[in-house]
């Protein structure tokens, strides 16, 4: 480790190890099993997080909007688009925008919607069985370090 001039305090050094380690280790997991339940949905990770920025953006998104909201290149996302597009019944469809004729809207479907609905479905009883095994003060406790973490490190970033 580089020398900042600061007195190293080995017990912060061994708490910031353990942190990584079980933060490392809840993202793996979290990946896994969401990984898993979008396969049996028929559906890929990236796939599914198109599908959830179209819900969030009231089904209607110009693929260069949503290539920039997911740090894609245009030609990924359409690549990605286009495979939602050969789901049977369509996930999305793509339409011109009239406006301008360079641009095209993906546009979510009701197939595409009840997928979404289906995932998050089955992603909140996947939580509610999680949450579940704690008490009402465990609850509070977890939520209440979670919310701090993200409020100290990423609404702050």
């Amino acid at each position: 480790m580089p020398s900042t001039g600061k007195r190293v305090d080995p017990a912060f050094e061994r708490d910031l190890l353990h942190f990584w380690a079980l933060l490392f280790q809840v993202v793996l997991d979290g990946e896994k099993r969401l990984s898993d339940m979008l396969g049996q949905h028929g559906l890929t990770t990236p796939q599914f997080y198109v599908l959830k920025t179209l819900i969030e953006h009231d089904g209607r998104l110009t693929i260069g909007r949503l290539a920039k909201l997911h740090g894609l290149t245009n030609a990924t996302m359409t690549g990605l688009v286009k495979r939602l597009e050969v789901f049977d019944p369509p996930l999305v469809l793509r339409e011109t925008n009239v406006e301008d004729r360079r641009s095209v809207y993906v546009v979510l479907t009701d197939a595409g919607r009840e997928r979404f609905i289906g995932v998050q479905t089955d992603l909140m009883d996947q939580l509610r069985a999680v949450l579940g095994l704690l008490n009402a003060d465990e609850r509070r406790s977890l939520l209440f370090d979670l919310t701090r973490y993200v409020d100290m490190l990423i609404l702050r970033a």
